[in-house]
C-alpha cells in the first residue's frame, strides 16, 4: 500500500520487477546477484552487473492504446519509395505481392526506438556508462534485459565473449561474438580486455531501430568508436512458420538466404481475407533451369497460375529471378498445395476466434539459429544448442506427460493469448501435481518472437545434451518456431506463466500455473 513498508522473506532466484499494472515499463525492477554458498566455478578478476532497458518518456498507458489503435504506429522503418529506387527494399511487384495480403515485412518490434531511449543501468546511449577494467583482468559482466519489449542483440568489438552463465545457472564456457538476450533472461560473459584501450559495448534493438551503449575503460572518460547500426531484418517465410525445407524436392535447399524474398504478417480480418488461405506453391511441372538472361522464370505471370492470384496469395513476397541457375532443382517433382495459415486441425486445442491471426503449419525447432537479423553478421553468435549445463541435472527422469501450448495471436488487433484465449477469459489453471515432470511444447504461431517466462521454476532445454540440459527460467520461442522443454513440478502454490513482452502479457498473454500437492484431489 502507498505509505507503507513491507517487510517479508523469500528465496530470490531472478531479477525483481512490479507485476502491477504496466509498472515495469516506469523502471520499478533490479538486480539481485546471488553468489554461490560454496566456491564459484567461474574465475574472475572483476565484476559488472550490465541491466539493459527501454525508457520511455510516453506514458505506458498511451503506449498500449497506441499499439490496440495502430499497430504499427511506432514503427519508423517502413519500405519507402526512396527503398524501392535505390533497390534497397524490395523489389516493386513483391511489395505490392505483400500489400495485397496486408503484410509488413518490417514488423519486427511493437515498441520501438521511435518511442524509446535504450539504457544501460539507466544511462542513455549518450551518456558514456563506463565499466572499469585493467589491462589483463578477467571481467565478469552479468547482462540482464530489464526491458518492457526489447530483445536486444549485444556484443563488444574486438572482444569475445565467453558465456558462462544462462539465468543464473552455469553453463559450460562457450565463446561467442554476439548473443540475443530477450525479456527476462540473464547472460553472464567473461572477458579479457588485452589493451590500454577503451571498448564499446553494444545492445542493439532487434529491429536496429535504436541501442542500448556503454563502455568498457580502463579510466573514466574514456570512449571507443561506435558502429552505426546495421540495416533492419526482415521477416522470412519461416516466420510464418513454413519450413520449406521439409517439403518435397526442397531438400537441401538453403530457404533462409537471399533466394526468397520474406514474408510476413496476415490481413486482419483473418477469417474472411485472402491470407487465410495461402498457396505456398501451385507451380505443377515447371522446370528451374537457368533461362537466358539468368531469370529462371522471367517471363512468367505467375497470377495465372493456381491460387496464385490476388485472392490467393500463392507465392507472393517470393523472388522467383534469385532462384535462377539453382542446381538440381526440378519444381516439377515439388507436390505443393494450398497451404492453410489458419488450420485449426493443426492445433485443436486452440479456440477458434478473431484473436488467432494464424496457426503455424509448419513449426520448427529453432534453437540452433541466431535469432531474427543474425542470421549472416559473419561472426559466431549464441544459439541455444550451444549451452550444455556445468553440472548434470538434479533431476534426469523421462517425462510423465506431454503438454502442447500454443502461443497465438491478432498482430493487426495487438490480440495475444496463449491457446487463443487471454487470460481474462480462462478461468481454471493449468494444473500440474507436485514433483511431476512434465514435457512443454511451446509453439508459436505468431510471427513474433516471444520471450516466454515461468515464475517459481526452471526448466531444462529439450536440445540434445541429455542431462546436461541447459536450464533457464526465461526463453525465446522464435517467429514460427517452437521449442520443448522439461521440467519438474517442486514449487506448490499459483504461479504466473506468461509472455515477457510486457504488453503482451497485459494483452492477455498470461495464464496461472498450479502445482498441488501430492494426495489433493485433482
Amino acid at each position: 500500500m502507498p505509505l507503507t513498508t513491507l517487510s517479508c522473506s523469500a528465496q530470490p532466484h531472478d531479477p525483481y520487477h512490479s507485476h502491477s499494472g504496466l509498472q515495469e515499463q516506469l523502471g520499478h525492477y533490479g538486480p539481485i546477484v546471488i553468489d554461490p554458498a560454496g566456491v564459484d566455478p567461474v574465475k574472475y578478476d572483476r565484476e559488472h552487473v550490465i541491466v539493459l532497458a527501454d525508457h520511455s518518456a510516453i506514458s505506458p498507458e498511451a503506449i498500449f492504446r497506441a499499439m490496440k489503435v495502430d499497430p504499427g504506429h511506432f514503427n519508423f522503418q517502413r519500405q519507402t519509395l526512396a527503398g524501392l529506387l535505390s533497390k534497397r527494399d524490395q523489389a516493386l511487384k513483391d511489395r505490392l505481392d505483400w500489400g495485397k495480403m496486408r503484410m509488413d515485412p518490417t514488423d519486427i518490434s511493437d515498441a520501438t526506438g521511435s518511442a524509446y531511449t535504450y539504457i544501460v543501468n539507466g544511462y542513455g546511449p549518450r551518456d558514456n556508462w563506463t565499466a572499469l577494467f585493467t589491462p589483463g583482468e578477467r571481467v565478469r559482466l552479468r547482462f540482464i534485459n530489464a526491458s518492457a519489449m526489447t530483445t536486444f542483440n549485444v556484443r563488444i568489438p574486438g572482444l569475445p565473449l565467453t558465456v558462462v552463465q544462462a539465468d543464473g545457472q552455469n553453463v559450460r564456457p562457450v565463446m561467442v561474438e554476439e548473443f540475443q538476450i530477450g525479456v527476462a533472461e540473464t547472460y553472464d560473459v567473461i572477458v579479457t580486455p588485452p589493451d590500454d584501450r577503451a571498448y564499446t559495448l553494444v545492445g542493439e534493438a532487434i529491429d536496429r531501430s535504436g541501442m542500448a551503449r556503454a563502455t568498457l575503460a580502463p579510466r573514466a572518460g574514456m570512449t571507443a568508436e561506435v558502429p552505426p547500426l546495421r540495416e533492419r531484418p526482415l521477416a522470412t517465410m519461416k516466420d510464418m512458420g513454413m519450413d520449406m525445407s521439409s517439403m518435397p524436392g526442397m531438400e537441401g535447399m538453403d530457404m533462409s538466404g537471399g533466394g526468397m524474398s520474406p514474408m510476413r504478417g496476415v490481413d486482419p480480418t483473418a477469417e474472411k481475407n485472402a491470407s487465410a488461405k495461402l498457396t505456398v506453391a501451385g507451380a505443377g511441372a515447371m522446370a528451374m533451369g537457368a533461362a537466358p538472361g539468368g531469370t529462371a522464370m522471367a517471363g512468367m505471370d505467375h497470377s495465372n497460375m493456381a491460387g496464385m492470384a490476388a485472392g490467393g496469395g500463392a507465392m507472393a513476397g517470393m523472388d522467383h529471378s534469385a532462384m535462377a541457375g539453382q542446381p538440381g532443382m526440378d519444381m516439377g517433382s515439388m507436390e505443393m498445395g494450398p497451404m492453410n495459415m489458419r488450420d485449426f486441425s493443426k492445433a485443436p486445442q486452440v479456440k477458434k476466434s478473431p484473436g488467432v491471426q494464424t496457426i503455424s503449419p509448419m513449426p520448427m525447432d529453432r534453437t540452433g539459429e541466431p535469432g531474427q537479423g543474425l542470421e549472416n553478421v559473419g561472426h559466431k553468435v549464441l544459439v541455444y544448442k550451444d549451452l550444455m549445463a556445468l553440472e548434470r541435472n538434479p533431476d534426469v527422469r523421462a517425462p510423465d506427460r506431454s503438454l502442447d501450448i500454443h502461443l497465438t495471436g491478432n498482430m493487426e488487433r495487438f490480440m495475444w493469448s496463449f491457446d487463443g484465449e487471454k487470460m481474462s477469459d480462462v478461468h481454471d489453471p493449468i494444473p500440474f501435481i507436485e514433483g511431476e515432470r512434465v514435457r512443454i511444447n511451446l509453439i508459436n504461431d505468431s510471427m513474433m518472437g516471444h520471450p516466454i517466462h515461468i515464475h517459481g521454476h526452471f526448466f531444462e532445454l529439450v536440445t540434445g545434451h541429455g542431462d546436461h540440459a541447459p536450464r533457464k527460467h526465461t526463453v525465446i520461442v522464435q517467429p514460427g518456431g517452437k521449442v520443448t522443454w522439461d521440467f519438474t513440478a517442486d514449487a506448490v502454490g499459483d504461479w504466473a506463466f506468461h509472455c515477457h513482452l510486457l504488453y503482451h502479457m497485459h494483452a492477455g498473454m498470461m495464464r496461472v500455473v498450479s502445482v498441488r500437492p501430492k494426495g489433493d484431489a485433482a
